[in-house]
């Protein structure tokens, strides 16, 4: 990384941002942590005022249904005192059409509604102006079920003041009119209700249901008819001003998103003062872009010289190491001058999990689940699923399993002469274990050896030394290994005299860890405060550090474990499923190979993280470093204005 700081007239400071900002390669920092209060220097407080318009055109592109993402070029478009007034003459006329067309949808739902409740009454033969003209008779229009159509037939079929008139069916009941003399009106009321009259008011009009019903569908043509009108008012409104619209909002956003840049800075005066980061490869081209810009004063220096702000991260790995980043963002970004260990964890998760999930069709069934969620859903999760499935295939041959069935590989050992599969897990569980072991071993030291190399790049040579995850460390846990080794299996890995050795003068250097590491890194010497808190807090750490170098070598058991466990489901499954060529068979297999994929994938991918972060993370790693973020300017495509329509109606 490298470290930016211009100064120059603030009228300048626009374009000078958009320089610094144009290739996506600039962090920008707080101008204010890199000059001193006594300048006089300071921030500026100012509200935006390029957003409200764009949230006008924005909301206005949204309700008329516009695209503002792409737009044609239009010369001489800048931005004035007069684009407010533009733009707020344009919602003016927009708003008007919008409550026209507003006030034509409420017409026509309610002449829709209309109709809804008239077609319940189209057999009644009578002009219901006749009906609501009546002196002496009331009607009510409503809905009667067919159980209290029967009972009303059946106990009130001889009441002289009831007249039921049924106009349509459907499937609960009865549409149609009651009629009774007023002078009976609530005797009549009653009887309904206990019937359970579901009464409608219907507004009068004038005619037969039939002939109101369509006047009505005549008044929905007519409005519909005034919205095509409105609709074509608004279209070729867009047709003549898209473009410009179009292109207001493009200058509009790109000065917004320079102008929210802005507050990084400190002015003074005339002046302005504005600082950020870029990576060091983009130092040439930056310079030649500030050459436009004399007045400005460009200092390019690299991070080492300042102590004002940490410098970011920015991490660049391989192809095959790129989605394993979101593992190391999940525990901390490494900060600038420590190691980055991407490489380091895509190796390893990888390993840990092809051999806790070993099985080629089921890794082959990760591939593709991998594929879909990264394809279809744009999951960062699913990137990583496709090496860790491919592992599993790898292991899957090393344990001659495919979707559990431990034998479909033996043609395939046969033709490449061996006798067998390489690992039976059920016959070698002691072997697993063993090599689980072997690997975590094998990992802590190597976590230990990356300790020593991030120490070194800190500066801290004392650490890197003779602290427990130093070379120090490595010699006691080796010397512990050893006679561990010796110890269970009677045989030699390094000489005991040797490993007692290793182990002694290794635990005291520990002990002592506090003055020689300290002495050296801090360039003085060291001295305990207090002798015996110096002895009982030594003496418990390095007892801690015997334990952990235990601990975390044997929590990659849980490596094997899971190697037997996923045989063991798969042995229960076809266990369940008695003969694998049955109906009932081939269904418990595909349904158990289904969850040991969901459950076994998922505690498989857990206990690997697991181990990353608690058992070799501890050892080497603080992931304290912080993010390079670049400042990003909206980039709209032309090219894409000029073949896209502002309006549906307009390519139409």
């Amino acid at each position: 990384m490298k470290l930016v700081m211009v100064n120059g007239p603030t009228a300048q400071l626009g374009k000078v941002i958009g320089a610094l900002c144009s290739d996506g390669n600039f962090h920008p920092e707080k101008a204010d942590s890199f000059i001193s209060p006594t300048m006089g220097y300071a921030p500026l407080n100012e509200e935006n005022p390029y957003q409200t318009t764009i949230s006008v055109i924005k909301d206005l592109a949204r309700q008329f249904d516009v695209s503002l993402e792409t737009a044609k070029k239009v010369k001489g478009t800048v931005i004035d005192e007069k684009t407010q007034e533009y733009v707020e003459q344009l919602e003016r006329r927009l708003a008007d059409f919008a409550s026209q067309a507003a006030s034509l949808n409420d017409q026509i739902e309610t002449c829709r509604a209309g109709i809804a409740q008239y077609s319940h009454f189209l057999g009644l033969g009578v002009k219901l102006e006749d009906i609501f003209a009546c002196k002496f008779i009331v009607a009510r229009f409503g809905h009667l079920s067919k159980d209290s159509y029967l009972k009303l037939t059946r106990g009130y079929g001889e009441h002289p003041y009831i007249l039921f008139v049924p106009c349509s069916t459907d499937s609960d009941g009865y549409w149609g009119v009651y009629f009774a003399p007023k002078e009976h009106e609530d005797e009549v009321d009653r009887i309904f209700a206990s019937l359970h009259f579901d009464r409608m008011h219907v507004p009068s009009a004038v005619g037969t249901t039939e002939e109101i019903i369509a006047r009505l569908e005549e008044n929905i043509t007519i409005i519909e008819a005034q919205q095509n009108e409105l609709h074509e008012k608004i279209a070729e409104i867009w047709k003549t001003e898209g473009d410009r619209i179009c292109a207001l909002y493009v200058k509009l956003v790109q000065s917004s998103d320079l102008f929210e840049l802005r507050k990084y800075a400190v002015f003074h005066e005339k002046n302005c003062f504005y600082v950020g980061w870029i990576p060091a490869k983009s130092e040439k081209r930056l310079r030649a872009r500030l050459e436009k810009y004399p007045a400005f004063s460009v200092e390019i220096e690299d991070p080492e010289k300042g102590d004002h702000v940490r410098p970011p991260t920015r991490l660049k790995n391989l192809i095959f190491f790129r989605p394993y980043s979101f593992f190391v963002e999940m525990y901390g970004l490494p900060s600038y001058n420590d190691i980055d260990i991407t490489g380091f964890v895509a190796i390893t998760f990888t390993l840990l999990f092809g051999i806790m999930f070993g099985d080629v069709g089921q890794g082959l069934a990760l591939i593709l689940v991998g594929l879909a969620m990264w394809k279809l859903k744009g999951m960062a999760l699913g990137k990583i699923l496709l090496p860790c499935g491919f592992a599993s295939m790898i292991f899957g041959f090393v344990f001659g399993s495919v979707f559990g069935f431990e034998e479909a590989l033996d043609p395939l050992y046969e033709k490449l002469g061996m006798r067998g599969k390489p690992i039976s897990v059920m016959d070698s569980i002691n072997t697993v274990l063993v090599f689980a072991i072997g690997i975590g071993i094998a990992l802590v030291v190597v976590a230990m050896c990356l300790n020593i190399v991030s120490s070194l790049k800190k500066g801290k040579i004392g650490t890197a030394l003779f602290s427990e995850n130093g070379l120090t460390g490595i010699a006691v846990y080796l010397g512990g290994v050893s006679l561990v080794y010796t110890f269970m299996s009677h045989k030699t890995l390094i000489p005991s005299n040797i490993s007692v050795m290793m182990l002694a003068v290794g635990l005291l250097i520990l002990f002592n860890k506090e003055i020689i590491a300290g002495s050296i890194d801090e360039h003085h010497l060291v001295k305990p405060e207090s002798i015996s808190d110096y002895i009982m807090q030594n003496l418990f750490e390095t007892i801690e550090y015997v334990l952990s170098y235990f601990s975390n070598t044997v929590s990659f058991l849980r490596v094997g474990a899971f190697v037997i466990v996923h045989a063991s489901m798969m042995m229960v499954v076809f266990t369940l499923a008695g003969d694998p060529k049955s109906v009932k068979g081939i269904i418990v297999i595909i349904l158990g190979n289904i969850l040991v994929i969901a459950l076994e994938g998922l505690l498989s991918g857990i206990q690997g993280l697991r181990l990353e972060f608690y058992e070799m993370f501890s050892r080497f790693y603080e992931g304290e470093g912080r993010a390079f973020e670049a400042a990003k300017l909206h980039a709209f495509s032309e090219k894409k204005l000029a073949k896209k329509a502002y309006h549906k109606s307009k390519s139409n």
